[in-house]
Formats: structure tokens, sequence, C-alpha cells
């Protein structure tokens, strides 16, 4: 049985997103969340406790998608071509991003191309128009993220802006080096601006070119999520012999271009890169560890 329907494909190709509802296990996420709170040496009860007004957790416990999110797990695979093209057991993970809203002095700006921050996830390889290192981004919703209370920011029409500008890029895009992504210039080229709010347990499904930015919590209430990768066993494929077995993802590079079919060929090499943010994720989890009592890695 299909996770999704035909609608909802048609609108992952046209708008690069599909919204699950509640589909977490509530016993899981209550069990995350809370056990988040020690991890981070605060007490949900006192806001004085807060200190960061963000924080990108490193994650320290793995389950199997298919026991912590089953219907994610299906509509992932049919977003992707079916199970047998994806490379990892799909795992949901604790590593929150938590926003806490400590600065709500600080002005609020709508989701718009002015919001800053807009960037393509991906700071641990170098990006190709068939990159199989990210087939899908899913945003996991952990707790209620409501209007003002720090969603994200998605640019639905930037999966054909981004596209174009890789598709001119065969020698592929470092994330750090020069010249790069020069976010500022895609997201201006964008239009169609929409908050990633939800209840609890709700999960969005990206597709890997989708531009997106967080934003200010006005709230004072702390917002839980997890970025999610689901990547590929093999390079994304443009000019398949039967265009149906073409992936949605894929459906909608082609898209992007206005093409039937678009035989892509990279000319520089893939290779990861290692981030900034493993240093400082390595240097959190001690901290973790510490506050758990538990102990440290060898």
């Amino acid at each position: 049985m299909s996770e999704l329907s035909t609608a909802d494909i048609e609108h992952f190709i046209e708008h690069g997103f599909v919204l699950l509802r509640d589909c977490i296990e509530p016993q899981v996420r209550r069990e995350w969340v809370a056990r988040s709170w020690v991890r981070n040496g605060y007490d949900p009860a006192d806001r004085s406790t807060w200190t960061q007004n963000r924080i990108h957790m490193p994650g320290h416990e793995y389950r199997p998608m298919s026991v912590v999110a089953p219907r994610l797990e299906r509509a992932s695979e049919e977003l992707l071509g079916g199970a047998e093209r994806i490379r990892d057991l799909q795992q949901a993970h604790d590593g929150f991003i938590v926003n806490f809203g400590v600065d709500l002095e600080r002005d609020w700006a709508p989701s718009s191309a002015a919001a800053g921050g807009w960037h393509k996830d991906g700071d641990w390889f170098v990006h190709f128009l068939d990159g199989p290192e990210q087939g899908l981004l899913v945003i996991m919703l952990w707790d209620d993220v409501e209007h003002l209370g720090g969603p994200t920011y998605i640019a639905c029409d930037s999966i054909g802006v981004v596209t174009r500008f890789l598709a001119q890029h065969p020698e592929g895009i470092h994330p750090a080096e020069e010249p790069g992504f020069d976010f500022q210039e895609l997201i201006g080229q964008c239009g169609d601006f929409r908050e990633a709010t939800g209840k609890a347990g709700d999960c969005y499904l990206l597709h890997p070119f989708m531009l997106h930015t967080g934003s200010r919590n006005k709230l004072g209430a702390a917002r839980f999520i997890t970025n999610n990768n689901v990547r590929l066993r093999e390079p994304m494929r443009f000019d398949r012999a039967d265009p149906r077995d073409h992936s949605p993802v894929e459906r909608a590079v082609l898209r992007g271009l206005d093409v039937d079919t678009y035989p892509f060929r990279i000319t520089g090499e893939r290779r990861p890169v290692v981030p900034e943010r493993e240093r400082i994720q390595a240097e959190l989890r001690a901290a973790e560890l510490k506050r758990l009592g538990l102990p440290q890695p060898s």
C-alpha cells in the first residue's frame, strides 16, 4: 500500500516538499525530548537556566525509522524510487536542533528572502547535480512548532533555482571554498516562502535542493526538531531508459531544467568534507555524557 497519494507526489515535484501528520511514535518522542533537558543541563521549568539561544545537539541514540516512524520510512522510499535505491538503514536520532528563544528582544523577520541565513544542507561533501550523499532532507517535529515559535522557513520554488545552478557546475561545488554557493543570489530568485509549522510528530520530507533557514523564536517555548538525511546507493539519474523509472526527486530536477531527460556527467571528484561542526559536536557530546553520568568514549 502506498503511503503517498498521487496528489502528494505531484505536490512534492511542484513545491519540493510533502508533510506527513502525526507519524513519530509518541513514547520515543516524549522520552528523547525529556532526556534532552538533562543532556543540556537546563531545567524546562526555569528559563534562567537556558543560556544559549540555539543548540545543534549531537546524536546519542539511533533507532530504526521502521520502529520510530514507519510511515515516514515508507514515504521516503516512494520519493526516492524504492527501498533498493537507499544506501543505509533509515534511522531516527536524538540530535535535536533546539531553539530556546532566549533572545526574545531581537527582531522577528517573516519568511522572505530578507530573512537571512538561507542555505542548502550538506557541509560534509562536494555537491553535484546527481549527488547521492543526500537524497532527501527530513525535518521531524518532536514538539509543537508554531508561527513565531522558530519554525524552519522553506523556499518552495528554490528546487529549480538550485537545479539550474548545479547543472552549470559539473566540476562540483565545495561547501566551504570559493566560489561555493552564492545563497544570497540564489534566494533572490525565489518568491514562494513558507513556514514549516506543525504539531508534535509531524514530519516534512524536503527535496535535497530546498533552500531553507531558521527563524526567531518569539514565543519563549523551546522548539525541538531533527534534520534527517536519506542517502542514495548510487548517484541520481536523469536519463533513465524508461521515464517511469525516474523517482519523484529526479522528476523534480527534470522539472527544474524543463526537460524530459538530461544526460548529466560530472567533471570533478566526489569527495567528503570534514566540517567544523563535527569538532563542536564532539565537545558538546563530551559535556552531555558527563551530565548523564556516562563514560567518555575511548
